[in-house]
């Protein structure tokens, strides 16, 4: 049952640790759904529509906050290989050509009440100023591209507060308080804006207590909208956006839909524009920066799961999906150029080389695991991290960002 919690929680998650059947688990789920519960399922959604619809604010809510001059982003950016292979979780800065370990987090599990428990994350910051990284007090985090600020909401479980932390010193720049509670935050590729998912509850509970604690996987979630808030300008604006909802009897064939009560928004790659996750493939749905869908951006290809590029800086290569070897393809033709032995690709260092998810010894225990720098050809391997038991509530879990 844990390794079920494992698998589901980082189907939430954007961190790219997501197995590779997930389309099919949720496929199957279609077809498992008995035709009999169309009329309640009807019903159920009906209310939903009718309780959201009484719930809807007429206009976005345009909140003011104090403009701040950001830290300038290194130029040029560091491209040197660290490493900590001796401390699980890392002391020190782990990074490798351009993408860091700006931040990880660590994922427990608490009591709600006599029936039920809940996920938790505790957040570790980088620390410039000792070259590690730094427990928070904060129930989310996201560190800005060039590693000088990152945006953190104060509260339990969710927020109605976002600061901007200055890294380097420590001091808040600016708060920003929200008028719906918000779950996770994200920065734009460019640093300059953040992106807040707001929910009406939390979304991380879970049915059941001990090993028979689940995520309900009912096709519910609390998310609400967003906030894209400008942190030059000092403005924050929300828009509503409902959930991805759930499979029905008799959705056309191939229609997205999310079975996650988690629900996360991303940037897109330019930053032009956001995405909601699916649980099918595509994983993704995008949407302009007000909220209307829109079609998959031209060109534009991401690692599953995840907010990072699938395509090389070069734009010449292709990172593959993740399983046992792993293979990148060329970009023009999709020819394999070369065959890794690791779990999973995450990000690109540079033209040659692709941070990853590498296994012990034979990799006879998948969750046995930790982050590699591995070639392009698969010839060459760099440790990065000592391996862990991903399996285990505690574990830690890496965050990548441009450095």
């Amino acid at each position: 049952m844990t390794r079920l919690l494992r698998d589901t929680f980082e189907d939430w998650a954007d961190e790219a640790r997501v197995p590779h059947d997930l389309a099919d688990r949720a496929l199957r789920r279609r077809a498992w759904r008995p035709v009999g519960v169309a009329a309640l399922v009807a019903v159920m959604i009906a209310a939903v529509a009718l309780f959201v619809t009484g719930q809807r604010e007429p206009e976005p809510v345009i909140r003011p906050a104090d403009g701040v001059t950001l830290p300038a982003r290194p130029s040029p950016a560091p491209t040197d290989v660290r490493t900590d292979t001796a401390d699980v979780p890392p002391k020190k800065l782990i990074a490798a050509g351009r993408m860091a370990v700006s931040a990880y987090y660590v994922v427990n599990r608490e009591a709600v009440d006599e029936k039920n428990e809940r996920l938790r994350r505790t957040w570790h910051l980088y620390d410039p100023r000792t070259g590690g990284y730094e427990r928070t007090p904060y129930v989310w985090a996201d560190v800005a591209p060039g590693l000088q600020v990152a945006a953190v909401l104060e509260g339990d479980l969710l927020s109605r507060r976002l600061g901007v932390l200055d890294l380097n010193t420590r001091r808040m720049l600016t708060w920003i308080d929200l008028e719906h509670p918000v779950g996770s935050v994200v920065w734009s590729p460019d640093g300059t804006r953040i992106l807040a998912t707001a929910y009406s509850s939390y979304p991380d509970d879970l049915v059941g207590r001990g090993e028979q604690a689940v995520p309900a996987m009912d096709g519910r979630s609390s998310r609400t909208g967003y906030y894209i808030v400008d942190v030059r300008e000092g403005t924050a604006d929300y828009h509503e956006l409902p959930p991805m909802a759930d499979s029905r009897p008799g959705d056309p064939e191939g229609r997205p839909f999310n079975v996650s009560s988690r629900q996360d928004l991303g940037w897109s790659l330019d930053g032009t524009m956001i995405y909601g996750p699916t649980s099918t493939q595509p994983d993704r749905v995008f949407f302009t920066l007000d909220g209307q869908e829109r079609p998959w951006p031209e060109g534009q290809r991401y690692v599953g799961h995840s907010s990072q590029s699938a395509t090389s800086p070069n734009g010449k290569l292709v990172l593959g999906a993740p399983g046992l070897p792993t293979k990148i393809t060329d970009a023009a033709t999709g020819a394999v150029v070369g065959r890794q032995k690791v779990l999973q690709l995450h990000a690109w260092a540079d033209d040659d080389n692709v941070l990853a998810m590498g296994c012990a010894g034979e990799c006879e225990n998948e969750f046995n695991s930790g982050l590699v720098l591995v070639s392009v050809d698969g010839s060459r391997m760099t440790q990065l991290s000592l391996n862990q038991d991903n399996n285990l509530d505690g574990s830690w879990r890496w965050v990548l960002t441009p450095r």
